[in-house]
């Protein structure tokens, strides 16, 4: 691969052979996932903005899920003014000011003043006609159940290191859903599967409740319709969201950040399911990320990242104009992308 290409692609057996055969058209397309990962997913808006707003604009089959940034971009992506929304969501987020040594109350404060500029002018009947939009959170249970300590979270730490089943004792997946979505259909795995419909009452707190995290943020408590109990990120439960995307019918293009996909937020801690070899799940996955080429160019030569917030302490004009400057970089990511899906070149495709 070209080093001064912006992109690189990986994909699953059935997906390479997909291309290979037939293309890649959007009616090809059955779900776009997008990833918790903070600032990181800025990086995506410009794809995202090119995606909804051109490309899948008409298409009304597409799944769309997301947790934590990828829950925000999702949502504003499933608008029927995409663009607009979506450019709101990353100007929103890059011009979050937080105080030095904020505590959960002040960050959980600013988050929510984020999510409702996200919301600005939108309802649950703004959404696009079609779109079937899937919000992951995790709920708190077992000793996490109230409780917000660093104790409680070392817990479900030590747990998840024995075995993910094991940290599904201290939460339970609960995805918030509109427009018909049936993705994931049922449960598969340990942590279960509550779907909750979305309302406008509870609309705020569950988008807010997917961004939540712990110990630096407070979560959001007793979302309108939803068991009741301390909602958290959902990428604690579904980091990458890796999901059974074999119950598909169609493709997955999955835009990421990385080229891996990491189970849960605890698991990047643990090299040996960091950056899990191929799995049965990601067989249809078409998976399109930033090259280090690309990363060479930004700021930092790297994505925006939440330590960022910490590294620009006391400089959020510089911070911002850095994370600025990187996302207009992320349009040649996003144009060069655009391009190949237009006219796909499946030896460009790398195992996923």
């Amino acid at each position: 691969m070209s080093a001064a290409r912006a992109f690189t692609l990986h994909a699953g057996p059935r997906a390479a052979a997909h291309v290979h055969k037939e293309g890649l058209r959007p009616q090809h397309v059955a779900c776009v996932p997008a990833a918790a990962g903070g600032p990181k997913g800025l990086a995506l808006v410009p794809l995202d903005k090119w995606l909804f707003g051109d490309w899948l604009a008409g298409s009304s089959r597409v799944e769309q899920v997301g947790a934590s940034i990828g829950a925000w971009r999702m949502y504003a992506a499933a608008q029927r003014d995409a663009v607009p929304a979506l450019e709101r969501l990353a100007e929103g987020y890059l011009s979050q000011r937080f105080p030095h040594r904020a505590t959960p109350q002040q960050v959980a404060a600013e988050c929510r003043r984020f999510v409702r500029t996200i919301l600005e002018g939108t309802r649950l009947d703004t959404l696009r006609p079609g779109a079937r939009l899937s919000v992951i959170t995790a709920r708190a249970r077992g000793v996490l159940h109230g409780a917000s300590s660093r104790s409680a979270f070392a817990r479900a730490a030590l747990a998840n290191t024995w075995s993910r089943p094991r940290l599904a004792a201290h939460m339970e997946r609960v995805v918030f859903t509109a427009g018909g979505s049936a993705f994931p259909a049922e449960r598969f795995d340990a942590f279960g599967l509550s779907r909750i419909g979305f309302t406008q009452d509870n609309l705020e707190d569950a988008l807010l409740a997917s961004g939540s995290i712990p110990l630096v943020c407070e979560p959001v408590r007793n979302p309108a319709g939803a068991p009741r109990g301390d909602y958290w990120d959902g990428g604690l439960i579904d980091y990458h969201l890796l999901l059974p995307y074999r119950m598909l019918e169609g493709l997955v293009l999955y835009p990421h950040f990385v080229t891996h996909v990491t189970p849960g937020w605890l698991d990047k801690f643990l090299p040996w399911r960091a950056r899990p070899r191929s799995h049965p799940w990601l067989d249809n996955v078409l998976l399109v990320a930033p090259s280090r080429a690309l990363l060479e160019r930004l700021p930092n030569r790297k994505l925006p990242d939440r330590n960022d917030f910490y590294r620009y302490a006391r400089a959020d004009e510089q911070r911002m104009r850095d994370w600025r400057r990187a996302l207009g970089e992320c349009q040649r990511f996003a144009d060069e992308v655009a391009t190949w899906i237009s006219n796909p070149d499946p030896t460009l495709l790398q195992p996923l």
